[in-house]
């Protein structure tokens, strides 16, 4: 058995809301928890709602083609009348491939869209392990390439769509800018990749250290990888838009920002993939908060979450308004 290794402090404001973040979401996700938290929503809808009327946004939900022209779902949220054609945001939701909806983490997203006058594309990709890999990626593509053709009609302008996501959803959206770029698809003018999911291989120091402990630790994130890609898990049989840290050339990639806590399990992907990134030419913004678990924004008032939020606003708000 490899020996866990020490690891960095959690942030005492963090820290302290542990315990109540386990009893809705346990530390250790096993492949027999999957049916069970398919059934728990992390997502509040009624807030959702109210968040939405507060700002005056609108929501419909579009049938469209996925991978092998399967029925799939997006969901279009933009202001009421919006008119003219402002930026796109194309949004791929977490839950370590396994679990999640489309509706999960786009509020993260509503204060970019007043302020830009944004629409906002999120896709309901398939899930593992019932639709394994390729199945998300490829469904987050077909999405991908169906907002792009739509642009016009959803009032987009097709020049300035950023993709984005969290967790899974991150690991997702870099996974689909490279199908992008190889596959000569919709032109992206950035990635946000918040605490994205990009390395199968559990190989690195962070997910040594994060073992048992915080949010979706050491084993859940094996439970993750072996659903999406089964025996392929680890070996070579894993395609670069599966798992996007096996990528050896990221050139030709829109600009990244790329998030993480310094005491979770993606850490060190995250970093590496920040590097690869600079060492192609491409510009990348990284930052490691100092104490974060894995979606240590959902602890909202502590000081951390709130800096770490400002700086991605920051940073849309320089991507979309250029």
């Amino acid at each position: 058995m490899t020996q866990t290794l020490v690891r960095p402090p959690f942030d005492p404001e963090l820290e302290a809301a542990l315990t109540v973040l386990h009893e809705q979401l346990p530390a250790t996700f096993t492949p027999d928890l999957i049916p069970v938290l398919r059934e728990t929503s992390f997502t509040d809808p009624e807030a959702v709602r109210a968040r939405m009327t507060a700002l005056g946004l609108s929501r419909r939900d579009v049938t469209i083609a996925g991978y092998r022209g399967d029925d799939i779902t997006v969901t279009v949220i933009a202001k009421e009348g919006h008119t003219g054609h402002g930026p796109g945001i194309y949004h791929t939701h977490g839950g370590g491939m396994v679990i999640g909806g489309r509706m999960d983490g786009v509020e993260g997203f509503f204060s970019a869209i007043d302020r830009h006058d944004a629409v906002l594309v999120s896709v309901e990709y398939r899930l593992a392990p019932e639709f394994p890999d390729p199945y998300p990626v490829e469904d987050c593509y077909a999405g991908l390439v169906w907002t792009a053709a739509h642009a016009h009609e959803l009032g987009i302008d097709a020049s300035r769509i950023l993709i984005g996501g969290g967790s899974a959803g991150g690991g997702l959206s870099a996974g689909t800018a490279l199908l992008a770029r190889d596959r000569q698809g919709p032109g992206l003018i950035g990635q946000l990749l918040m605490c994205p999911m990009l390395d199968d291989r559990d190989a690195t120091v962070s997910t040594r250290q994060i073992d048992g402990i915080g949010v979706w630790d050491r084993t859940s994130n094996v439970t993750g990888w072996t659903a999406l890609l089964g025996d392929r898990k680890g070996t070579d049989d894993v395609s670069i838009y599966a798992a996007p840290a096996r990528a050896a050339d990221l050139s030709g990639l829109p600009s990244a920002y790329i998030d993480c806590g310094s005491a979770e399990v993606f850490r060190d992907e995250d970093v590496l993939y920040a590097t690869k990134l600079w060492e192609a030419g491409v510009q990348a913004e990284l930052h490691v908060w100092a104490g974060g678990f894995h979606g240590f924004e959902m602890v909202p008032h502590a000081a951390v979450s709130r800096a770490a939020v400002a700086a991605r606003e920051t940073w849309i708000d320089r991507i979309l308004g250029s």
